[in-house]
């Protein structure tokens, strides 16, 4: 039986204060405080900082409105909401936030159940340092109804062109109302081997139509590596 994986997955934009260069190491300071909260080691199993790779060839279907994606790997459901009100949480890093981004966490996080659609199940879902990952978040809506399903099966939208290279692909879908304007049916991650075969696939990305169901909509994609992870 596969057990129910629980992130919270955040779309970040930097405090503009900092290049956008400078921003993983100002990013990984954040991270290190939690070092100081007790119950932040309880209900975070994992975490990994997804920063937005800078390089102006890239192709215009990619963002540059954004600067990282976090994947956080949460102990159990309730940890989702815990979180936010914990006392040493609300101390130590959410007087920190404004330092390093263009608004507090919690107004761009979205609470989500993790369903892996290609990949070794059992495999480690902790993102390891310098991973490629391509991630699309999709179908934003302006107002939550319900929990979507996940595909049953890969859609062929999602495996097209050079997407198909991906070792391993993971669908998100969003458990509870999110901040305004981050409400997404689907964020997907597609894991690459290099930037390179990323980059390729970030090329052939264009509005699907063979499957209306898992088009794009309104989205955002951001090719990312990973600079910072733990464990």
């Amino acid at each position: 039986m596969t057990t129910t994986v629980w992130k919270m997955i955040y779309l970040a934009r930097r405090n503009p204060a900092f290049a956008p260069q400078e921003f993983p190491e100002v990013w990984r300071s954040h991270s290190a405080l939690g070092k100081q909260c007790v119950n932040v080691g309880k209900r975070v199993k994992a975490v990994a900082q997804c920063s937005r790779v800078l390089d102006d060839a890239l192709p215009a279907t990619l963002s540059r409105d954004f600067d990282g994606v976090n994947l956080m790997v949460l102990a159990d459901r309730e940890s989702g909401n815990t979180i936010w009100n914990d006392s040493e949480t609300l101390a130590v890093m959410r007087p920190d936030e404004p330092r390093v981004f263009a608004d507090y966490v919690r107004n761009f996080s979205m609470l989500c159940q993790q369903h892996v659609l290609r990949g070794d199940l059992n495999d480690a879902v902790f993102a390891p340092r310098d991973a490629v990952i391509l991630v699309g978040f999709l179908q934003r809506e302006s107002a939550f109804v319900k929990a979507r399903s996940a595909p049953s099966i890969l859609p062929e939208s999602w495996r097209m062109g050079a997407l198909d290279k991906a070792y391993r692909m993971v669908c998100n879908t969003l458990d509870e109302a999110a901040p305004q304007g981050y409400g997404f049916g689907y964020i997907v991650e597609w894991w690459f081997e290099s930037l390179a075969e990323a980059s390729h696939a970030a090329s052939d990305l264009s509005s699907p139509s063979d499957d209306l169901s898992c088009a794009w909509g309104d989205s955002v994609f951001l090719l990312t590596k990973v600079t910072h992870s733990r464990p």
